[in-house]
């Protein structure tokens, strides 16, 4: 498995997760105190959600 770095504006593609299926761009990347990290994203209709950094696939 290769690891790719998050960047805000990245497409993602959610394979993991409560929000599994779900694509959207990344934006708000932080780092929790338990050393996750956690990204929001934004759908294309404009709903936003949080999800963990390991459940997202970066398509472009």
């Amino acid at each position: 498995m290769t690891t790719t770095t998050l960047k805000d504006g990245d497409q993602c593609n959610v394979i993991g997760g409560t929000h599994k299926g779900k694509s959207g761009k990344v934006s708000d990347i932080n780092l929790s105190k338990g050393g996750h990290i956690t990204i929001t994203v934004t759908q294309d209709n404009g709903v936003r959600f949080k999800t963990l950094g390991r459940n997202v696939l970066v398509t472009s």
